[in-house]
């Protein structure tokens, strides 16, 4: 890449928003920042930032080329660490992605690994936008549903996690319990904000097909929302069947049925499978996913 250095220095004024910033972040003088956006312009045949008494903006073709400069970035820190991952103790950033519903089934994993590798700095993203393994956002994630078909990623079974229809005994003792699923038309539930799409899939299309939009009184886009709902007597909603073993006053108020059961997967690109802090906290994972499924 010709213009890689004057590249890299307008990506920096693109972050900081000014030469000078740039230039103490990239430890040079001003002049050589100046020179560099210059040369680039001169390169390109157009304009790449507006200038103005506050700062440097950039214009539509600068933003393209910073997210150019972004993604070139992240893979030269990715070739970093795939030349040292193998020669030096676990240490730095840890990227973990998943969806917020995983949380605590991942937060007790990442304890653990915290405990053992200190010198790692675990980020852990939750979030619906799939983050991009091979741009380097993330060293790994974790997805549920049906398995992912990812080219140059690879994509291993994790956990399944049992899901049963509950409602707690005060919602029972004011409603009582569908007999039949002709009976649901008579009852309250909640569930997730969005049953036309997003996770989790298969009981989003499960609610959409069988109970009335009308009846799903509570929506929410956070699972301990609607888990306490549930635990409240609001309506009958979605819970894990190992954590309603946990309290009393929840009843399974209708057979268990396969489809409800939710699927993970765990997702790492080829370039970063073999490092060792992937390598470490998939057996963390392992160890986890080795225990029954809940």
């Amino acid at each position: 890449m010709d213009n890689w250095n004057e590249i890299r220095t307008a990506y920096q004024v693109a972050q900081l928003g000014t030469i000078s910033a740039a230039a103490e972040a990239l430890d040079v003088h001003r002049s050589t920042v100046i020179r560099h956006i210059d040369t680039l312009e001169d390169v390109l045949g157009a304009k790449i930032f507006l200038r103005h008494s506050r700062g440097y903006t950039p214009t539509e073709l600068g933003l393209d080329l910073m997210r150019v400069a972004k993604a070139a970035d992240a893979q030269f820190s990715r070739l970093t660490e795939l030349a040292t991952a193998d020669t030096t103790e676990l240490s730095g950033e840890f990227i973990l992605t998943s969806l917020y519903i995983l949380a605590p089934m991942l937060i007790p994993i990442l304890k653990s690994f915290q405990a053992q590798y200190p010198s790692v700095t675990v980020r852990y993203l939750t979030s619906e936008r799939l983050f991009r393994l091979d741009y380097g956002e993330a060293h790994m994630a974790v997805r549920a549903g049906p398995k992912p078909e990812l080219p140059d990623h690879i994509v291993q079974p994790f956990t399944t996690t049992k899901i049963g229809l509950y409602a707690s005994t005060d919602y029972i003792a004011k409603n009582g319990i569908p007999q039949t699923s002709e009976d649901f038309a008579n009852h309250c539930f909640v569930g997730f904000d969005n049953l036309n799409s997003g996770p989790p899939f298969n009981l989003n299309i499960w609610m959409r097909e069988n109970i009335p939009e009308e009846n799903v009184v509570l929506r929410s886009t956070d699972v301990l929302v609607l888990d306490h709902a549930i635990l409240s007597g609001i309506g009958i909603g979605f819970y894990p069947a190992e954590k309603a073993k946990q309290h009393s006053d929840l009843i399974e108020i209708s057979p268990h049925q396969d489809e409800w059961d939710v699927p993970f997967w765990l997702i790492t690109h080829t370039d970063l499978h073999r490092t060792a802090k992937v390598q470490a906290f998939l057996a963390f994972l392992q160890e986890k996913a080795d225990k029954p499924a809940v």
